[in-house]
């Protein structure tokens, strides 16, 4: 708007709408596009984190109590199995040989080159009782057996009632799907392994 005499302007400010009204549709437009662009790209970032990264998964059954409960939230490390860096004592993700279609949830208990053998209920690894990790025990015995390359032993923490290596045999390491990091559900029982 020009304001005086000739020559003598003001600067113009742009206008704006009045309270209460919208933008014109030119204007939303861009936001809009934005807006998409950025669900989009969030959506896909979150879907590559779960198949590449991190997942969370449901304990289903009483096969790993004391450690694990039927119904616990669980974080699961997809990168550490990938990168071969399971060790004895990690509680894995796994897909059951039999059924790949099912996961469950074991204790690695011997690694590639380990020798593996049960005594009266007694795990032995490489001759030496190994850490029982509060498991509950049971009298099964099982023969000396060496752990191939790319394969892991598996056992379930309560032991009696566990279906595992015992059972369906060696894990390899592509059916391997993430280490347990940490349970969130139920919040009292809240952990990090």
């Amino acid at each position: 708007m020009i304001h005086g005499s000739c020559g003598d302007a003001t600067p113009r400010t742009p206008e704006r709408p009045a309270a209460g009204l919208r933008a014109p549709a030119a204007r939303q437009g861009p936001a809009r596009l934005r807006f998409l662009r950025d669900v989009l790209l969030g959506a896909a970032c979150m879907v590559g984190l779960h198949l590449f990264v991190v997942q969370i998964s449901v304990v289903r059954g009483s096969s790993m109590e004391p450690a694990l409960h039927d119904g616990d939230r669980l974080v699961v490390d997809r990168v550490s199995c990938g990168m071969n860096l399971v060790q004895r004592g990690d509680i894995v993700v796994l897909r059951f040989p039999r059924d790949p279609a099912i996961d469950f949830v074991k204790r690695v208990v011997a690694l590639p080159g380990d020798l593996v053998e049960m005594r009266d209920g007694v795990l032995l690894v490489n001759g030496r009782a190994c850490e029982d990790y509060d498991c509950i025990q049971d009298r099964q015995r099982l023969e000396p057996l060496v752990v191939p390359d790319r394969h892991y032993f598996v056992l379930g923490d309560n032991r009696p009632i566990s279906c595992d290596s015992r059972d369906f045999g060696l894990v390899a390491q592509e059916l391997l799907e993430g280490r347990v990091r940490a349970r969130f559900w139920p919040p009292g029982t809240a952990s990090l392994f």
